[in-house]
C-alpha cells in the first residue's frame, strides 16, 4: 500500500509539473525552448505525453492560463462543456472557482446532483505558480458519490444499531426492576415471559451481527457443490413453523436434484431463509409464499414471492441496508432484527452473484437471488 501511495504521489508531481509547463507554453512565457531544457525532447512530444497523462485521469481536468482562457480539457471534463441541466451546474462551479484560483487561492465546492442518477461531485481548483507569479489554474471534478453513500450507510448503521440494542436492553432492565419489587406470582410469570422474549430478540440481533461480520470478513466463502433443492427445502423447514403459526402456506417448487452451485451451503441456506422469513412476516394470513429455482443464462436464480403488503417505491433502493425497515412497528412486532436482507446481499456478493427485488405496494414482492453456476456446468450447457 505504501509503495502504491509513493507511486501515485510521484505521478501527481510529474503531472502538475507538466501542467505548469503546458500553461507556460500556451502563454508564451517560456524563457528557452523545451528541447534545450529537456535534453533535446521536442515540445510536441512532451505535449503528447502530457495529454496522454491527463486523458488517463478519471477526474475531469480543466486548465486555464493567467487570463482565464482554457488551455486543456481531458475527456472526463468534456462531459461538462456546453452541458445542460445538472452538468451545467458543474461547469458553472468550475468557472466560478477558477476565479479565486487565478488570484492564488485554492477553492472547492461539493455539488449534489439529483439526476437520475443521483451524484455527488467535488469540484476543486488550484493556482499554477512560476517564480512567485500565478500563470494559470487547474480545476478537478471528482465523483464522490460512492464515498458519500458509504459514509451515510455507516452513520445510519451506528445510529440504528445503538437504537436496536438499546430498546431490548432497556426493556430487560425495567422488567427486572418490576419483578424484583413485586410479589404477585402470576404477574411475575408474565414478566418473566416478557424478559425471555426480549432476551431472545437481543440474542437474534447479536447473532445476525456476528453472521454479517463473518460473511464480510470472508473474501471468498468455502466452495463446494451445493444441491439447490436441498438449500430450498432446508430453508423452508426453518421457517415453516412460523408460517404455519400465522396461517401462511409455504410452497417449494420441484427442482432438479442434479442442479447445484459452488458455494458455502450454510451461507446460501441462511440467505434463502432470510428471504422466506421476510416474506412470511410481511404477508397476511392465508396468502401463500412461493420459492423456486430456475437456470438463467449462467446462473441459478432462486425466487421468493409473496402476496403481502409490498414495498413502496421510495424504499426499494434502501431495503438491503442494515437495520433499514419499511414498516418498523410491524418488523419489531414479528421479532425482526432489520439485518436479514443485508445478510442476503452480502451472501450474494460473496458468491459472485446479486439479489434484486420487484414489488408493487399492496400486491406483494418477488426477490431474486442469483448465484453463478459452477464452471463445468457452464461448459456443458455451452456445448
Amino acid at each position: 500500500m505504501i509503495v502504491a501511495l509513493v507511486a501515485a504521489l510521484g505521478f501527481l508531481v510529474f503531472t502538475i509539473r507538466s501542467l505548469r509547463r503546458e500553461v507556460r507554453l500556451a502563454s508564451g512565457e517560456l524563457d528557452e525552448p523545451l528541447g534545450r531544457q529537456r535534453g533535446g525532447v521536442r515540445p510536441d512530444v512532451e505535449r503528447e505525453s502530457l495529454a496522454g497523462a491527463v486523458a488517463a485521469f478519471e477526474d475531469g481536468v480543466v486548465v486555464v492560463d493567467a487570463r482565464g482562457n482554457e488551455v486543456m480539457r481531458n475527456a472526463a471534463g468534456e462531459r461538462y462543456r456546453g452541458a445542460r441541466h445538472s452538468d451545467a451546474l458543474v461547469e458553472d462551479a468550475m468557472r466560478t472557482l477558477l476565479t479565486p484560483a487565478l488570484r492564488g487561492e485554492r477553492a472547492e465546492r461539493e455539488l449534489q446532483l439529483f439526476g437520475p442518477p443521483r451524484e455527488s461531485l467535488l469540484v476543486r481548483t488550484a493556482p499554477l505558480w512560476r517564480r512567485n507569479r500565478v500563470i494559470g489554474a487547474v480545476a478537478f471534478v471528482r465523483d464522490v458519490s460512492e464515498l458519500r453513500r458509504v459514509e451515510s450507510v455507516r452513520r445510519d448503521f451506528v445510529a440504528n444499531v445503538s437504537h436496536e440494542l438499546k430498546t431490548p436492553i432497556g426493556a430487560l432492565s425495567l422488567l427486572a426492576e418490576t419483578m424484583a419489587a413485586g410479589d404477585d406470582s402470576p404477574v411475575n410469570t408474565q414478566l418473566a415471559d416478557r424478559v425471555q422474549r426480549e432476551a431472545d430478540r437481543l440474542g437474534r440481533i447479536v447473532d445476525d451481527l456476528l453472521d454479517l461480520s463473518l460473511i464480510e470478513a470472508q473474501e471468498r466463502p468455502t466452495r463446494e457443490r451445493v444441491p439447490v433443492h436441498l438449500v430450498l427445502h432446508e430453508a423452508a423447514e426453518r421457517v415453516r413453523g412460523a408460517a404455519d403459526a400465522v396461517g401462511i402456506p409455504l410452497s417449494v417448487a420441484p427442482v432438479a436434484t442434479d442442479l447445484d452451485v459452488a458455494g458455502d451451503r450454510s451461507q446460501l441456506v441462511s440467505a434463502v431463509t432470510n428471504l422466506l422469513d421476510n416474506a412470511v412476516k410481511y404477508s397476511e394470513p392465508g396468502e401463500p409464499v412461493e420459492v423456486d429455482a430456475t437456470v438463467e443464462s449462467a446462473s441459478v436464480c432462486i425466487s421468493v414471492r409473496d402476496h403481502g403488503i409490498g414495498i413502496p417505491a421510495r424504499d426499494l433502493e434502501r431495503i438491503f441496508e442494515r437495520f433499514y425497515r419499511v414498516d418498523r412497528a410491524r418488523s419489531r412486532a414479528t421479532g425482526g432484527t432489520g439485518l436479514g436482507l443485508s445478510i442476503v446481499r452480502h451472501v450474494a456478493q460473496a458468491h459472485g452473484g446479486d439479489v434484486t427485488v420487484e414489488s408493487v405496494e399492496g400486491e406483494g414482492s418477488t426477490f431474486r437471488l442469483r448465484v453463478p453456476l459452477p464452471s463445468s456446468k457452464k461448459l456443458s450447457e455451452a456445448s
